[in-house]
């Protein structure tokens, strides 16, 4: 056991994800990994680490993830539901397997995450979940479809969640980012519009640093218990929408 609560990260092995680990690790945190590439995650070599090779869209493997943790430092205080993947394309020439997989991580997947944390959560009154939306969560963007709709439903079930759990003294975070330096772009198939997107990165500068968003995780989870930020919204200063 540690003195300080553990944490567990879904998509820990690049990006926010990545970032938000190692932010954590470093205030003395250990922390759970959870990513389909756990090569990276060992790689990282976090102290007080536990790291799993899980697919969010497997409850049962998730959920085994976390009774390893819990077992070796204790209950998961804070969940950060981040893994998800950015197919996005023009909808009307679009694979709908790429829909598919979207709906299957970036809905199903966070399901997933909250599911094997809440009971806990409930159960000793406290404990964070954040959730991980997008800006295009807020707006619509071209040849977000899909993915547009996946991250409202992480604000529509963020704020379900959010008043379920408030009795219980859970709290529920709801991250929306705009363009951030991460892997996101690894998931555009669609040439037309992974160019677009680029030529508008370009404009205003290029994205910001993963690690500012994984700051103000840290940041609003290290408030009281009875404190809540309910929403990060951060964009680079020069994204105009």
């Amino acid at each position: 056991m540690t003195a300080k609560p553990l944490v567990a990260v879904t998509g820990a092995s690049s990006g926010i994800g990545e970032a938000t680990a190692r932010s954590f690790s470093a205030a003395g945190h250990p922390v759970l990994l959870m990513a389909r590439r756990i090569e990276r995650l060992e790689a990282m070599r976090l102290p007080n680490s536990v790291c799993r090779q899980v697919d969010v869209r497997d409850r049962a493997v998730l959920a085994a993830a976390v009774r390893d943790a819990e077992a070796k430092f204790g209950p998961v205080d804070m969940m950060f539901a981040n893994a998800g993947v950015a197919r996005l394309g023009d909808i009307g020439k679009q694979d709908p397997a790429d829909w598919d997989e979207m709906i299957a991580i970036n809905i199903n997947g966070v399901m997933n995450s909250v599911h094997a944390v809440m009971s806990g959560m409930m159960e000793r009154r406290h404990g964070t979940l954040v959730m991980m939306s997008s800006i295009a969560g807020r707006k619509v963007y071209p040849d977000h479809t899909v993915y547009c709709g996946t991250k409202y439903f992480v604000h529509g079930v963020a704020e379900s969640l959010r008043e379920y759990l408030s009795g219980y003294d859970v709290r529920v975070i709801v991250i929306s980012p705009g363009i951030i330096e991460t892997e996101v772009l690894d998931g555009v198939r669609d040439p037309v519009t992974l160019a677009n997107y680029k030529a508008n990165k370009a404009a205003i500068g290029g994205g910001i640093g993963a690690e500012h968003v994984a700051n103000l995780i840290l940041d609003a989870y290290n408030l009281p218990q009875n404190a809540l930020v309910q929403e990060i919204c951060i964009t680079p200063t020069r994204q105009k929408y």
